[in-house]
């Protein structure tokens, strides 16, 4: 089953600030997790044959078309993740998140993802809920704004979309 949904957020109404800019363009980020590096070869049967490289392209164009930028970063450590959530958590205008196996383990990653001002969006390229059971519980989605599952590496565009129009930029939106 595809999902997009969005979530009641606990977080305030979500406004831009000033200073979220690189070269004068608003920053989202878009961190991956775990095993991500190995998009295209690992299970290419579940996550299909594009690569990492592939859907940073595709984040970084589409973000682009909106006047923004992607900033896109991979670590399989845990806590590399969270210096990153840390780091951005004030200075994004979104954060796009693919926390791989952390999504049903991390608890320490849900509170990090919790701190940030902006609009969270959870992707998955696979479909969490027709899969394992142990994969069906998310930590993430508890804290994120909306869950995009299913939907291949299209699923990471269409979360910039929605940063976008969260964040109330909708000029030059992608046909």
């Amino acid at each position: 089953m595809d999902q997009t949904y969005p979530r009641q957020s606990h977080r305030p109404a979500f406004a831009p600030q000033a200073d979220v800019t690189t070269s004068g363009r608003s920053v989202v980020a878009v961190l991956n997790g775990p095993n991500l590096n190995l998009l295209g070869t690992r299970n290419p049967e579940v996550y299909g044959r594009d690569t990492l490289a592939d859907v940073e392209r595709r984040c970084e164009e589409r973000a682009a078309s909106y006047g923004l930028v992607a900033d896109c970063r991979q670590s399989n450590h845990e806590g590399v993740l969270i210096d990153w959530v840390h780091e951005l958590r004030t200075s994004c205008i979104g954060l796009i998140i693919n926390a791989g196996g952390y999504t049903h383990t991390s608890v320490a990653l849900r509170d990090a993802l919790e701190t940030v001002e902006a609009p969270v969006i959870e992707v998955h390229i696979s479909d969490i809920q027709a899969r394992e059971e142990f994969r069906h519980h998310s930590y993430v989605e508890q804290v994120a704004a909306a869950q995009i599952a299913g939907h291949g590496i299209a699923g990471y565009e269409e979360a910039i979309d929605l940063v976008a129009r969260l964040a109330g930029d909708q000029t030059n939106h992608p046909v």
